[in-house]
């Protein structure tokens, strides 16, 4: 069961945006957090961006300024705003979600390809 679904990636040129979208499924109870991470090949995964349900947001250092991510708490969606996009940005991202359980939910993944 597909229970956090991912939209939003593709093909963009440098200095360009996106707009990455999560849904997660209503059989996940008690959302607490959602965040975007992503994996560009031969690297580990990081954390993009994190939101919690009272609106507390936490950003890499990398993407500040750029990246905005927001919640419709009543919906369970995730977005990922990303301005002024450089080829760094290359990856695959994933949305996360954490329940007050401590379990995690991933996303498939949606590929971001920056080009310079």
């Amino acid at each position: 069961q597909v229970q956090l679904v991912e939209s939003g990636g593709g093909l963009v040129q440098a200095g360009g945006s996106l707009r990455l979208v999560c849904a997660a499924s209503r059989n996940i109870f008690a959302i607490d957090s959602m965040a975007w991470y992503r994996q560009a090949p031969g690297k580990q995964r990081e954390l993009v961006a994190a939101i919690t349900t009272r609106g507390t947001t936490n950003y890499a250092d990398s993407v500040k300024g750029r990246f905005t991510i927001s919640r419709d708490n009543a919906k369970d969606t995730v977005y990922l705003q990303m301005n002024n996009l450089k080829p760094e940005d290359t990856a695959n991202y994933y949305c996360n979600a954490v329940n007050r359980w401590g379990t995690n939910y991933w996303g498939q993944g949606t590929q971001v390809t920056v080009s310079s």
